[in-house]
């Protein structure tokens, strides 16, 4: 019965987010219901000393990284930078390679700091110009974006200032440089696969005579190119996050070293600091910065036209993908006290590998609840004791453990569910029965990158 309470509120808060209900609002629900079939009086408890404690501390520790991003996001948006970027790829590699084209664009934008969603947005008018001209069938527009913006450079390539290669850091005492080589592996077989099966898949629709089609939904206006920043100074502000946080993540520890102490006048007792659960956090909010404040430097006109709407939005949406994920956070608390969850994790942990029990929990957990960010929350908290203990215990970097969990959180979370991927949807015009197909091809590429990079790294040794 413990067990069948445990996979009862899992499923019911897959299903309301499945329904399109909030996460925010149905996560404590899901928890407390559960508490409420265990053990009735625990009920008031759990939720103020257990469900609000834990997403109160997740929203201590990222909420500016989510803001920051956010905010770059949307400057990046308003100086016309990725517009500029995004022309310069399609002239460099030509429209008629329009695959191709829109996943590096993707890369750029996403690997630089700005949000999965701000990608979704500022992307899609691009990629539907070039997939018209190149007679691509417009449903493959949402699998070549999830590939650009949803796989690689969201939690394999080292140093990426996403937030699924920011959590782990929190949980090892790494940096978002983890493993870099496995990483690189990892996106190398995500980028080479998915370009050849989205190729196969336009080859197959040209094979039967099928081109962009028509009486689409929500077809966006065709792009101007007219006053855009030349593309160097567009890429700039991309170029100074990743030298900056690379900068930053070595510097920090240098400056405050293992452990810090600040006292102020009002305070009773001095501020500790440990550096290694927060220096990858602040090397990212300080890189974030930076790429902002070098927006400003060269677009101030435009941006600044436009900022406090703009940064309106864009506060906004970061505080909800905060929250939901922070929300997330605490259901996976509560649920892993549960007596039921204890079946559940012994079952996990029969499986006899570290790395693959790693890789099997956080890539279950992320497509329960459909969040890469939310499944590899739950299962570094509730586990990563267990899997820091077995791979002390067999040798095993605790780098390594962040690379495969921040690439097994991106592995199942794009099941139908996933926020990302109804947004994604929502934006092209599309249904799940017209192209989530494909969404789901590329999802299980990343997932069979999970298990590569680790037989990779045992047979060879490479962090």
């Amino acid at each position: 019965m413990n067990h069948a309470i445990a996979l009862l509120a899992l499923g019911f808060l897959m299903l309301v987010a499945y329904r399109g209900f909030s996460v925010i609002l149905f996560a404590p629900v899901a928890a407390l219901l559960a508490v409420l079939l265990t053990d009735p009086s625990a009920v008031l408890p759990v939720f103020s000393g257990l469900f609000m404690e834990k997403m109160v501390g997740f929203v201590k520790l990222y909420l500016p990284v989510f803001l920051l991003g956010a905010v770059f996001g949307k400057v990046i948006e308003l100086s016309g930078f990725s517009r500029s970027i995004v022309t310069a790829v399609i002239d460099l590699v030509g429209p008629r390679r329009a695959v191709l084209s829109i996943v590096l664009v993707c890369n750029l934008l996403t690997y630089g700091g700005v949000s999965l969603f701000v990608v979704v947005f500022a992307v899609y008018p691009f990629a539907a110009e070039a997939f018209r001209l190149s007679e691509i069938p417009k449903r493959l527009i949402p699998g070549t974006i999830a590939l650009g913006a949803f796989s690689y450079t969201m939690d394999a390539l080292p140093g990426t200032p996403q937030i699924q290669n920011i959590i782990p850091t929190t949980f090892f005492g790494t940096n978002t440089w983890a493993a870099p080589w496995l990483g690189l592996i990892g996106a190398a077989f995500i980028l080479v696969a998915g370009v050849a099966y989205l190729d196969r898949r336009i080859a197959s629709a040209k094979a039967r005579g099928e081109g962009y089609g028509s009486g689409h939904s929500n077809e966006p206006t065709p792009v101007s190119d007219e006053a855009l920043a030349h593309p160097l100074v567009a890429l700039l502000p991309l170029v100074v996050v990743g030298l900056s946080n690379l900068a930053f993540t070595a510097l920090i520890p240098r400056l405050y070293g293992a452990k810090t102490e600040t006292m102020l006048a009002g305070l009773d007792k001095p501020i500790v600091t440990t550096l290694s659960s927060v220096t990858a956090i602040w090397a990212v909010e300080l890189a974030l910065l930076a790429g902002i404040l070098t927006v400003f430097a060269f677009a101030w006109k435009p941006v600044s036209k436009s900022f406090a709407e703009g940064s309106r939005a864009a506060v906004a949406g970061s505080l909800l993908a905060a929250m939901n994920t922070a929300s997330e956070y605490g259901f996976g608390a509560v649920i892993a006290a549960l007596p039921g969850f204890i079946v559940i994790r012994e079952a996990l942990s029969a499986i006899p590998n570290p790395l693959v029990n790693e890789a099997v929990t956080v890539t279950a957990l992320a497509g329960i609840t459909g969040s890469a960010s939310g499944g590899l929350s739950i299962a570094l908290a509730a586990m990563s004791s267990t899997f820091i203990a077995a791979a002390q215990a067999t040798g095993i970097p605790m780098e390594v453990l962040h690379r495969v969990a921040a690439m097994a959180s991106g592995g199942m979370d794009t099941l139908p569910h996933n926020g990302a991927v109804i947004t994604l949807l929502a934006v092209t015009g599309l249904t799940h029965r017209q192209a989530y197909a494909d969404i789901f091809a590329i999802t299980l590429l990343k997932t069979s990158a999970v298990f590569l990079v680790i037989g990779v790294y045992y047979l060879t040794g490479l962090v």
